[in-house]
């Protein structure tokens, strides 16, 4: 195992945010999923979270520090029993001298140090295994709705997720049990999975609120019209009202996303934006000219008197 620090291209005196963001980066780099059939990559991917689950952690990196564990995560502290009896005299190397019984068997030490399992019964040593940290590349309208995916874990093993509706980029889901063995009867670490949202081109998100644009024509503006406008569960039909300009907003309630707290749905903010037509058009200038012509206005008037 590498250095965890070297393995994230990481100082040692990094942040933990700074850590975070380049395990997030170089996963998602590395992602078996990212990279079918790429064997160099899934074992890149199995080193930068090993590393993570060392460092990432502010707790194991301080003893990681502090020379307590070593690159796997293993203990490095030296067992006390281990230079007491390595440096025992001639016929007593991992044995104790106790006196007129004679050498005692090391058996008795590691049961005594773990437990009797093994050694003439008893509970046994054990230890919950580590967590396991992972990212996962999620898909806008996923987040926004819920979807079930199926992922790699680091250590290869592939896992269903249920990604529940609402979630936010940064967000962790702990699933129970998918970490790490135990050692022992200890029970398994957990799964960590960091959701990665992606963005999408036409929608952006506000909390429990959808904010998107919708381009409408000069016609549709002036007169109004029922148009389709894209929302995060399909399209829908919505009324343009007459005299609508760009930056007028319409709100669709109940079409935003949903909130676990409290079981509701925010809403959808719609943006109409007037678009002409791609392109020089001789006609409709001369006509928006002479109706100017006829018609004089200032859109600016309001904001210059305003200064």
């Amino acid at each position: 195992m590498a250095d965890p620090y070297k393995a994230l291209g990481v100082a040692r005196d990094a942040s933990q945010d700074d850590i975070r963001k380049a395990y997030r980066r170089l996963a998602k780099k590395n992602h078996p999923d990212l990279n079918p059939g790429n064997a160099e990559a899934e074992k890149r991917f199995k080193e930068i979270a090993a590393a993570n689950s060392i460092i990432g952690d502010e707790a194991k990196r301080a003893r990681y520090d502090k020379g307590e564990i070593d690159d796997s995560g293993a203990e490095r502290a030296e067992r006390p029993f281990y230079r007491q009896y390595a440096e025992g005299g001639p016929g007593f190397k991992y044995s104790r001298q106790t006196g007129p019984g004679g050498p005692e068997d090391l058996g008795d030490i590691f049961a005594d140090l773990f437990g009797r399992s093994g050694f003439g019964g008893g509970t046994g040593f054990s230890a919950r295994g580590g967590d396991v940290n992972y990212t996962l590349p999620v898909d806008f309208l996923e987040a926004v709705n819920g979807a079930k995916k199926t992922v790699t874990m680091p250590d290869g093993k592939r896992l269903s997720i249920t990604i529940p509706a609402g979630v936010t980029d940064g967000q962790t889901l702990r699933l129970k049990g998918e970490g790490q063995p135990g050692l022992g009867s200890g029970e398994n670490g957990d799964a960590m999975v960091t959701m990665h949202v992606g963005e999408h081109p036409n929608f952006t998100r506000d909390g429990d609120t959808i904010r998107s644009v919708l381009p409408i024509t000069l016609g549709e503006a002036l007169s109004g019209a029922k148009v389709h406008a894209p929302t995060i569960s399909g399209a829908v039909n919505v009324t343009v009202p007459k005299n609508a300009n760009s930056g007028h907003i319409l709100r669709l309630r109940g079409k935003g996303v949903m909130n676990r707290a409290t079981g509701k749905r925010g809403d959808h903010l719609v943006e109409l934006r007037i678009a002409l037509p791609e392109g020089h058009n001789e006609e409709l200038a001369k006509l928006i000219a002479e109706w100017e012509a006829k018609h004089p206005y200032d859109p600016r008037q309001r904001d210059e008197a305003g200064t």
